[in-house]
């Protein structure tokens, strides 16, 4: 399976523009979104604050009155703060799933529209990969990516800011672990960028053999191939598994790192801050304060490292998503005649190849339909009798126009098939294949897969009419 060329790229703002092109039925909500992403970045530092303020003018003081209004104060902000959050996370995984929803049917009616020779060279399971799983990473953009991560940039932001107000020195302290922090950060964002990529490629090509060999059992068990199958399974499952376990590996070194650099701070803070406290230096709520700041500011970082990634995911599967809406593989329908078919046929000169590259020494595609010149009129039979690969199915193909044909001409009723509309010609053609497939739904409903009116939705009436014929034809 031919692997997909993308950029990774985090900020690739192409990609980001059409993705959230998909917001826009939902400008309010994606508005409000970003509106709670500012409050909350700008409500976190209050409540350390709020703390410093308590402990150095009532707790140290003893005023009890005034602890109690600190402290209807702090949970009054909590239940505000909490609320918001309850917003913010709602709204961007709302807005994830209905953009995904969307997406998701927008790819579904492309691919639904594609030509068959699309199919012939792209494996189905990497079209259920786009569609399912990748659509799924796209929506963590919302939940936990671009506007998350500048929510929580914005926060650091605003943190690092309050703390130079405060206490400049208490601040140098506290941040004198960051750089190391910042290079294990990208370190960590570089290998675990890697890993996800091959991550996402062994999940494209687990579903690709799963569908193939699935679909392909009759195929598998005729030839006594199980074994030889389930070995190839194995070898493509534990590179899936090789490919998660990296990424574990340094999820497992890069969490106890910071956790490391966060005591490290904490306990530079407190060994300085305490002497500042006995000298009347600093005071002791500034200390308390500062140190919930450093767990507000080491928390962020060590999320951002994951969300960056998580965002990184996002555009990788978004380019994959896009590169199959991208494709313009259809059958080109630029027929005017909506006209009701007779059904006299005739081929001139038809020539035919599944694959139009050249193929042979002479510069020449693989022809399954050479010259092909014949007549059928309305009524009458025609049987096609020839091996395997001689051109039987192609020929019902190409009057279906189900595959284009690279020659001559194919005329019904005495116009070129693609002077039709696409859709009309279809219409009345009816094919009995071979190999039956059937939908996982309802008889009722494989019968009727054709008559679109039939499915319109809120006809009941002629939906249980049409019922009764099938039955009682179905009954003679």
């Amino acid at each position: 399976m031919a692997k997909d060329s993308v950029s990774g790229r985090a900020f690739d703002m192409r990609i980001l523009r059409r993705i959230y092109a998909f917001t826009r039925p939902y400008r309010s909500r994606f508005i409000l979104s970003v509106v709670l992403t500012l409050l909350l970045a700008f409500i976190s530092p209050v409540r350390p604050i709020l703390i410093q303020y308590t402990i150095d003018h009532y707790i140290l003081k003893l005023d009890e009155h005034g602890l109690m209004n600190m402290m209807i104060l702090m949970v009054v902000l909590l239940l505000i703060q909490t609320a918001i959050q309850y917003l913010h996370t709602y709204i961007t995984n709302w807005l994830g799933q209905i953009v995904i929803r969307d997406l998701r049917v927008k790819l579904f009616r492309h691919i639904a529209n594609l030509r068959l020779k699309y199919f012939d060279h792209t494996p189905i399971g990497t079209l259920v990969t786009r569609t399912i799983s990748d659509l799924e990473t796209i929506a963590d953009i919302f939940s936990e990516g671009l506007i998350v991560i500048i929510g929580d940039l914005l926060q650091l932001f605003v943190i690092i800011a309050v703390m130079f107000f405060k206490d400049w020195r208490l601040t140098l302290i506290s941040l004198s672990t960051m750089p190391i922090l910042l290079v294990a950060t990208r370190i960590f964002q570089y290998g675990i960028n890697k890993t996800f990529r091959e991550v996402r490629t062994q999940v494209a090509a687990l579903n690709t053999f799963v569908q193939e060999h699935i679909t392909g059992m009759n195929i598998v068990q005729i030839f006594n191939r199980e074994e030889e199958e389930m070995k190839r399974f194995k070898s493509i499952n534990k590179e899936h598994m090789k490919a998660n376990i990296r990424s574990v590996w340094y999820y497992s070194i890069f969490f106890p790192v910071v956790e490391l650099l966060s005591a490290t701070s904490i306990g530079l803070l407190v060994w300085w801050g305490s002497a500042g406290v006995i000298t009347h230096d600093v005071s002791l709520g500034n200390v308390i304060a500062f140190i919930m700041f450093i767990n507000m500011l080491f928390r962020p970082i060590r999320e951002l490292a994951d969300k960056f990634n998580t965002l990184q995911m996002g555009m990788v599967s978004s380019e994959r998503v896009f590169k199959v809406l991208d494709t313009q593989e259809f059958i080109a329908d630029k027929g005017t005649i909506p006209r009701q078919i007779t059904g006299n046929i005739r081929f001139e000169n038809v020539w035919f190849a599944y694959n139009e590259s050249p193929k042979t020494e002479n510069g020449e595609p693989e022809w399954v339909i050479r010259d092909l010149s014949f007549e059928i009129k309305a009524g009458e039979t025609l049987a096609l009798i020839g091996a395997t690969g001689a051109g039987k199915s192609s020929v019902i193909n190409l009057v279906g126009r189900l595959y284009e044909f690279q020659k001559g001409n194919i005329y019904i009723d005495d116009i070129n098939i693609r002077d039709y509309k696409l859709d009309d010609l279809r219409k009345q053609i009816a094919v009995v294949l071979q190999d039956v497939f059937l939908f996982s739904d309802s008889v009722i409903n494989n019968i009727t897969l054709k008559d679109h009116a039939f499915q319109e939705a809120g006809d009941g009436s002629r939906r249980s009419g049409r019922c009764r014929r099938i039955h009682q034809q179905a009954s003679r």
